[in-house]
Formats: structure tokens, C-alpha cells, sequence
């Protein structure tokens, strides 16, 4: 029986299966590790996405008055917040060179004016101004020792980020009032939920002084549910498991 077994393991084709079955499993292990990687992607980063904060609001852009009272051009706000924080599992020191808000897309059923805002630099009682000077495509917030939005700067070991989504020019709304109320501007022009939705997508990556880089694309769905009946409308969003980070560089 051993003669037998020794002459079998001995034959060249005994040798090619061996080799086969070796290779698919490690194609197979490599297989389920690229595949966990693209589904959950980093597990363990230095410094976490742990909060999205989205306020959506409406309000009237002053323009010139002609026979009425008042005249609006009437525009939708999102003021979006992120929360980067520092992930206390993480074994080592680190510290954010930058963080970045790029590769800016916005989907919507209905064609619209969408514009990007940074935040207000000189006004001191705003933090977001919808001027030309603000309006941006793209945004990097460069680690410092302290945050600022208004220099956009995060705290290198952690901090706030934020820009303004703004679907420019919904409607114009004129009026002979005494006073207005910018909150029921979208009620007052009889915009439906479906004239405001839109699907904001951007690439929101984090870069390392020692030189590691991970990036997410993040999807976000504005504006926040109940703005034409409320006028003010926030929400948070904390699923961390949702933000998926995979690793673009690493030095």
C-alpha cells in the first residue's frame, strides 16, 4: 500500500495537481482579501470620518426692487459639516498634512444651478456667504494646530471641515409685505420636493505628513427631508461603516 501511494505522489501529473490545487487556493485567499478590502476597505486608519452634519435652508438674495416692496432671487442652502477625529485604537502617531473635497458631481432629475461655497473669510457673524469670491470647485483644508473654517484649516490631529452646496436661483419671489419671513420663501413659491432634490457626490481624501493618503466617495442625498415646510432642516449622519476609505498612497 505504501509502494503504492509513494509510486502515485512520484508521477509528474501528481505533481501538476498539487501545483493547480496550490494555486487556486491562493487565488481564491486573494480573491476574498481584494473583494473584504473593496467592501469594508480600511479598518484600522489613524484618523476617522466619525460625523456628517448637513443644515438645508432656504433664502432671498436681495435684488433690484422695480414696483414691489420686495424682490427675492430665491436659493436653497445645504451647509455640510464633517467631523474628522483621531482613532484611538490607532497604535502610532500621525498627524493631517491636508484634507481634501474634490471631484465634485451633482445629479438631479431636474436641470439646476448648483454652486460650491468655502466659508466666509471677512465676514465675522456668517459662516457661509454665497458671493463669487466664495464659489469654488474644489477645496483643501490644510492641516495646522488649530482648526479654523473661515482659513480653512483643520487641527492636525483632528477637526471640523465645511462647505455649502447651493441650488442657485429656484425661483423669484416678489412681494408688497410689511416683513418677510426667508423660511417660507420655498413655500411661498409652491416648490415641490421633487424641484429640489439632488444627489451631491464627492471624493473626500486625507493625506498624512508621513505620507499615507486614503480616500472616500461619499454620496449624500439634499436637501435634508421637511426644508419646504420648515425652512430649517438638519440632520446627522453617524454610520461610520458608511464612509469607506481604501488607502491611494502609502510611504
Amino acid at each position: 500500500m505504501l509502494g503504492k501511494i509513494k509510486e502515485i505522489t512520484n508521477e509528474k501529473y501528481f505533481h501538476i495537481i498539487m501545483l493547480v490545487l496550490i494555486l487556486l487556493v491562493l487565488i481564491f485567499t486573494t480573491g476574498a482579501i481584494i473583494l473584504r478590502y473593496n467592501v469594508e476597505g480600511e479598518t484600522n486608519m489613524p484618523f476617522e470620518l466619525s460625523k456628517i452634519s448637513i443644515i438645508s435652508s432656504s433664502e432671498g438674495i436681495d435684488k433690484e426692487v422695480v414696483d414691489t416692496k420686495w424682490a427675492f432671487d430665491v436659493c436653497q442652502n445645504n451647509d455640510i459639516y464633517i467631523y474628522i477625529d483621531k482613532n484611538s485604537n490607532y497604535d502610532r502617531t500621525e498627524a493631517i498634512k491636508s484634507v481634501q473635497i474634490s471631484n465634485i458631481k451633482v445629479e438631479s432629475e431636474k436641470e439646476r444651478e448648483i454652486k460650491i461655497y468655502r466659508p466666509e473669510k471677512i465676514e465675522e457673524r456668517v459662516i457661509f456667504k454665497n458671493s463669487e469670491e466664495n464659489e469654488v470647485k474644489d477645496l483643501t483644508y490644510m492641516g495646522d494646530m488649530v482648526s479654523n473654517l473661515k482659513e480653512t484649516k483643520i487641527s492636525n490631529q483632528g477637526g471640523i471641515i465645511a462647505f455649502r452646496c447651493s441650488n442657485i436661483n429656484v425661483g423669484e419671489y416678489t412681494s408688497n409685505e410689511e416683513e418677510i419671513n426667508h423660511h417660507e420663501l420655498l413655500d411661498k413659491l409652491e416648490i415641490s420636493d421633487e424641484d429640489l432634490n439632488i444627489k451631491l457626490i464627492f471624493d473626500l481624501t486625507i493625506e498624512l505628513e508621513r505620507g499615507k493618503t486614503y480616500k472616500s466617495t461619499i454620496t449624500l442625498d439634499l436637501p435634508v427631508e421637511g426644508i419646504i415646510e420648515n425652512g430649517t432642516t438638519s440632520v446627522e449622519l453617524t454610520q461610520s461603516r458608511d464612509f469607506i476609505f481604501k488607502r491611494v498612497k502609502n510611504t
